[in-house]
C-alpha cells in the first residue's frame, strides 16, 4: 500500500500503533495503550524477530511481529507508529513512517537539531499525515491547568520561571546517557523539558500558544565523552519575562517546576510525569498576602484523566479522527517543536557541544 493510498482514518474505529523500537520506553507506551480510549497496539518492529516477538509476549493484542523497522512500515495493518529509537534515528525512521503514509508519534527530542527537525516538519505537512513530538507531560489535565491558571491572572504578571529535571544516571560511558555517538547528554535527553515549559508558560503569560527568548545565556561542564552532564540555562522572555533551566544526567538533584508572579507563586513538584498510571495531582499555589512576608498557601488538586502514556495516545488518537494532523496546544504542534529544537541548539553552541548530526 503506497502512502496516496493509506488511509488517514484507521479503518477498525481505533488507531492500530506499530511500536518502532522495543525498548522501556515502548514498554510504557505500549502498557498506556492498554488504557487508551482511541487506540490499541497490534505491531511491533525491533532490530530482529526474536526481540520483537519478546517484547509482545507481554501484549497479546500485537500480532505482527517484525525483525526490522522496514517491515513493521510495510504492514497494511499499523495506522501510526510510535518511534522510541536513540535520537540520532529519529529523523530516518521519522521520514521513512511519512513516506510510508503512516501517522507518527516520535519520542523527543524530534531530532539532533533544528535542521533534521525542520525536514521532519516539511515531511509531515506534505504527506497530509498527522505528527507530534512525544512530551507526554503537555498531554496532561496538569499541564492545562497550570496553563489555565497562569492566563487567569491569578498569579498577576508572571516575573520568573524555573524549571530543572536533573538525575544521576550512573557511569557506563558506553550507554545511551554519556555515549556521543547515541546522542547523549542532558541538553537533549532531558533540558528539553525545561526548555518546553518555560517557552509554554512564558507563551501563556503573553496572550500565546509559546514564546521565544530574546536573550540567552548558559554555562555547562561536559564530561569525559564530550557530552553535556550538568548545564544551565538562563532566558529572557517578552514582557520580562526572566527564565531558569537546569539539566544534568549525573547529578541527582530536584526535579521541580516553579512559576513565579506578583500576587503568588505556582510550584509544581511533578512536572514531567504527574500521576502516571492515573489518579490526582496537586500544584501549589502560594498567594502573596497583605503583609509583604507572608504567603498563604492553597492547595489544587488536578485528576489525571488516566495512565498518562494513555492520554498521550488519545491526544493523537482523538486528532486523527477528527482529521487533523497535528495536536492543539499545550501538546507540541509542529511550530511549537521547531522553536524548542532551534532554542536546544542555541544552548549547546553557547557550552561548546556539537555532534556529528551538526556538520
Amino acid at each position: 500500500m503506497t502512502s496516496s493510498e493509506t488511509p488517514t482514518t484507521p479503518r477498525s474505529g481505533k488507531i492500530r500503533w506499530g511500536l518502532l523500537a522495543t525498548g522501556h520506553i515502548a514498554g510504557k507506551f505500549a502498557t498506556g495503550l492498554r488504557h487508551s480510549r482511541t487506540g490499541v497496539a497490534v505491531a511491533a518492529g525491533s532490530r530482529t524477530a526474536e526481540s520483537a516477538a519478546r517484547f509482545a509476549l507481554d501484549f497479546p493484542t500485537i500480532l505482527g511481529i517484525h525483525g526490522s523497522y522496514v517491515e513493521l512500515l510495510a504492514n497494511p495493518e499499523v495506522d501510526a507508529v510510535y518511534i522510541s529509537t536513540p535520537h540520532p534515528l529519529h529523523k530516518e525512521w521519522a521520514l521513512a513512517a511519512l513516506k510510508a503514509g503512516k501517522h507518527v508519534l516520535c519520542e523527543k527530542p524530534v531530532g539532533m537539531n533544528a535542521a533534521e527537525a525542520g525536514e521532519i516538519v516539511a515531511a509531515a505537512r506534505a504527506s497530509g499525515r498527522f505528527f507530534m513530538e512525544a512530551f507526554m507531560y503537555r498531554c496532561s489535565a496538569q499541564t492545562r491547568k497550570i496553563v489555565e491558571i497562569v492566563k487567569s491572572g491569578e498569579l498577576g504578571t508572571i516575573r520568573m520561571i524555573s524549571a530543572h529535571f536533573c538525575f544521576n544516571g550512573g557511569d557506563n560511558t558506553d550507554g545511551r546517557l554519556l555515549n556521543k555517538e547515541l546522542g547523549g547528554g542532558g541538553i537533549l535527553d532531558v533540558g528539553c523539558y525545561p526548555v518546553s515549559f518555560c517557552r509554554l508558560i512564558a507563551g501563556a503569560a503573553n496572550g500565546i500558544d509559546f514564546a521565544e527568548p530574546e536573550e540567552f545565556c548558559a554555562m555547562g561542564h561536559l564530561g569525559e565523552t564530550g557530552v553535556d552532564e550538568l548545564t544551565t540555562a538562563l532566558a529572557l522572555f517578552p514582557g520580562g519575562i526572566q527564565a531558569r533551566m537546569t539539566c544534568g544526567v549525573r547529578t541527582e538533584a530536584e526535579i521541580r517546576a516553579t512559576i513565579y508572579g506578583s500576587s503568588g507563586r505556582l510550584v509544581i513538584n511533578q512536572p514531567w510525569n504527574p500521576a502516571p498510571e492515573g489518579g490526582s495531582t496537586t500544584l501549589q499555589l502560594f498567594r502573596n498576602t497583605e503583609r509583604p512576608t507572608i504567603t498563604k498557601l492553597v492547595e489544587i488538586p488536578v485528576a489525571i484523566d488516566g495512565h498518562l502514556y494513555g492520554v498521550e495516545a488519545d491526544t493523537v488518537g482523538d486528532a486523527i479522527l477528527a482529521g487533523k494532523t497535528e495536536p492543539e496546544s499545550p501538546a507540541m504542534t509542529l511550530d511549537d517543536t521547531l522553536g524548542n529544537m532551534r532554542l536546544l541548539d542555541r544552548w549547546r553552541a553557547t557550552i561548546g557541544l556539537q555532534y556529528d548530526a551538526d556538520a
